[in-house]
């Protein structure tokens, strides 16, 4: 029988009760009382109007979508790529549309034909669906943090599959361009497939020098500096949940190497993994639409510039969290501890534990809250 380790987000039902239960009438108003949820990266602001009107647009769907979605979808995924990534070789046979980023991410193994015997390598502090695609084919899922800890590499010990995360869900690290350079180059010499979940992207905190001309957003594993100019053997996979508010959509995609994405189209085309024609249609106003993602991101700038000081006064260290739509902090003791002190002020975090153990001393907060709920957990902490 298959072994896949327990859902995370269910143990948090009893912290959850009691933060929900918090009642301070001296706060006044709406922040003396209910629970502010930072606990999950769930959007809560309103799908942009040009994206609905193109679903709507597109509600009579009478027949079958491509799997491999339109030309006109994939043209614009490889524009979006020139224009928000820095990335101006995107070939357009070399782009998928995915039924959202967690499939892709989930059965990306069983996609590239690994089972037991492979070996899965993701990030020590991740999400937890790039160690449980790994079990679900079979394959050894290796937690690491740097190539030199796979030790001495071996028919039986190199990894068929290496997932980088950038920015990091949960750490929010973004990876710099000769780190990924360095990654790919190692990964050619040996044969190994490189996959980047770069789904916070667009939501780059870090401050940019006067006339930069670097992309908006941070760099990408498909990038030329990176790549030299090939994307043999990699993957770069996207979601427009977080900078689109359309996790409700379920709409992602994969680029890169053509021959790696013929083989999962293939295998899409059997499975029946269509992306519906209406959310495709979706897909394509959206990232032909920069404004929208502009103004998101300056609501989550706000949400961030008013949380993270609580937080740090608060008595928390806040690390890393360049980028991305997190707080990864800690006080030092274990972070269920800080959860349960966090909840008695009514606010639910996630404990660091669900990305690994070498998280189990840090929490996550989410800025995925509205405004009204930002503010109370803003006045708690003081």
């Amino acid at each position: 029988m298959l072994q896949l380790p327990d859902f995370p987000w269910d143990s948090l039902a009893p912290t959850k009760e009691r933060a929900s239960a918090f009642s301070d009438p001296s706060l006044g108003g709406t922040a003396g009382t209910g629970l502010v949820d930072l606990s999950v990266g769930t959007p809560v602001d309103p799908t942009p109007e040009v994206v609905r009107d193109a679903l709507a647009e597109a509600s009579d769907a009478h027949g079958y979508p491509l799997t491999w979605g339109t030309a006109d979808l994939r043209e614009a995924v490889a524009t979006w790529f020139a224009a928000r990534r820095g990335v101006p070789d995107v070939d357009p046979a070399g782009v998928l549309p995915t039924i959202g980023s967690k499939e892709l991410v989930a059965w990306l193994p069983l996609l590239l034909g690994l089972g037991p015997g492979d070996v899965v390598a993701f990030p020590r502090v991740a999400y937890p669906t790039y160690d449980v695609g790994a079990r679900l084919v079979g394959a050894t899922p290796v937690a690491v943090d740097a190539l030199t800890a796979l030790g001495p590499l071996t028919p039986s010990t190199t990894p068929r599959l290496l997932w980088l995360n950038t920015p990091s869900n949960p750490t929010g690290r973004v990876l710099g361009i000769e780190h990924l350079a360095k990654v790919v180059s190692w990964a050619r010499r040996h044969g190994v497939v490189v996959a980047s979940d770069e789904c916070y992207a667009e939501l780059d905190w870090r401050p940019r020098a006067a006339g930069s001309r670097e992309p908006p957003t941070t760099p990408s594993l498909l990038d030329p500096r990176v790549t030299g100019g090939s994307h043999e053997g990699l993957l770069c996979v996207y979601s427009l949940s977080k900078q689109s508010n359309l996790a409700g959509y379920r709409a992602a995609f994969v680029a890169g190497d053509p021959v790696l994405v013929g083989r999962l189209l293939e295998v899409r085309k059997h499975a029946g993994m269509m992306v519906p024609w209406p959310v495709q249609r979706a897909v394509l106003a959206a990232l032909s639409d920069a404004d929208h993602v502009v103004l998101q991101k300056e609501r989550y700038a706000a949400r961030r510039q008013a949380l993270l000081p609580a937080v740090e006064r608060f008595g928390l260290r806040v690390d890393d969290s360049e980028a991305g739509l997190y707080l990864w902090a800690t006080a030092g003791e274990e972070g269920r501890v800080t959860l349960e002190r966090l909840a008695a002020r009514g606010i639910l975090a996630a404990p660091g534990d669900f990305y690994g153990p070498a998280g189990r001393e840090h929490v996550r907060l989410a800025l995925t809250a509205t405004d009204e709920r930002v503010e109370a957990a803003v006045r708690r902490l003081a």
